[in-house]
């Protein structure tokens, strides 16, 4: 059994990551950290978990919690395990952070776009960015994994193959993203409560969101060149759920008579069906059938759609995500499956809740 303990698992994330281990056959959680309820039962907490968790919450000391368990997963504010990590701590236990500490590879990008000094930037460059589809292998070998973001998990995803394959012109990409509330995290703030969410959709961080230069950097190592794109959230009233609409020009390819056109339906399908034909959790939805949040509520999936606009020479690729799920705590399971050797989609199996 894998031994784990969840630091921040009071938070949505948090508890996203206890309801999924605990179906997890092959892991045994052995402590819940919170700072904020230190020594109050979990299923006070969360009611959900009642008779399902006896355990109190700890404190965050994870200096002492790492030598306990075999992974520390941190769902935990930017800055956490930046001031926390040592090397004793990986040497005694691998970390899952969902946090933005360790994702991107420059400093001071990170410092520009957090406001925050990083006070261990010595572990950045072992840090493996933990896209499970992209970086399977790097993945395998880590002590530490920088677990990426829910934005960013569905932006890049839903783009990579045509980015990868050079179909589209990556510096023209334009993310339009939808999120619904519980990505904001569960601390009580003023934009989200119900009467300022409900019957409302408000775009929000326009040409300024800290997830940007993460999609940027990702997509560049795909594109090997750096790029720039446009992202822009949106905040709307519904619990789960990303919908990334992705726009981008596409390049002309070399056709079958040897002339240069836009690629065809086809030629894009077999793109994304090169690098996610065999991938379980992405699913590349059927011609003309757009993704839905709903279809993978709850869920592990990427589901993928695209529509090409021969008029005027651009794609439309559309994803969706459980933000909680695939874009948190799921793909922070998956990352620990490669990291102790178990099947990628142990403990991940789960079906998506309709409605």
């Amino acid at each position: 059994m894998v031994k784990a303990g969840i630091i921040g698992a009071t938070g949505y994330a948090g508890a996203e990551l206890v309801r999924i281990l605990l179906g997890h056959k092959d892991v045994e959680i052995r402590w819940y950290g919170s700072r904020s309820y230190i020594d109050e039962k979990y299923a006070k907490v969360y009611g959900n978990m009642f008779q399902l968790v006896e355990d109190c919450c700890l404190d965050d000391n994870l200096e002492a919690l790492a030598k306990q368990v075999d992974v520390v997963f941190t769902a935990t504010p930017q800055g956490f395990l930046a001031g926390a990590l040592t090397e004793g701590i990986l040497q005694n236990a691998k970390v899952v952070d969902l946090s933005a500490d360790f994702r991107l590879k420059d400093v001071g990008v990170y410092e520009s776009w957090y406001k925050i000094q990083h006070k261990s930037p010595q572990f950045l460059e072992e840090a493996v960015y933990g896209l499970c589809e992209v970086n399977r292998e790097k993945v395998k070998g880590a002590r530490l994994v920088a677990n990426p973001g829910c934005y960013t998990t569905c932006s890049i995803l839903t783009a990579y193959p045509l980015v990868k394959e050079g179909l589209i012109d990556p510096n023209t990409l334009i993310v339009d993203a939808k999120s619904g509330t519980s990505g904001a995290g569960r601390g009580a703030k003023l934009p989200n409560l119900f009467c300022e969410v409900n019957e409302n959709i408000k775009a929000y961080g326009v040409a300024s969101h800290r997830h940007t230069p993460e999609i940027e950097e990702q997509l560049g190592y795909a594109a090997g060149q750096q790029v720039a794109i446009n992202f822009t959230p949106h905040l709307v009233p519904m619990n789960r759920g990303i919908l990334a609409t992705e726009y981008a020009s596409l390049r002309k390819v070399e056709q079958g008579d040897g002339s240069l056109a836009f690629p065809t339906e086809e030629q894009v399908r077999a793109v994304y069906g090169k690098y996610y034909g065999g991938e379980y959790f992405i699913r590349l939805l059927e011609p003309g059938v757009c993704p839905e949040t709903k279809w993978v509520e709850g869920s592990n999936f990427v589901d993928i759609g695209f529509q090409i606009d021969q008029r005027t020479g651009r794609i439309i690729m559309m994803g969706a995500i459980d933000n909680l799920v695939k874009g948190a705590a799921g793909q922070a399971v998956q990352n620990m499956n490669l990291l102790f050797g178990l099947p990628e989609n142990e403990g991940l199996q789960l079906v998506p809740m309709f409605p």
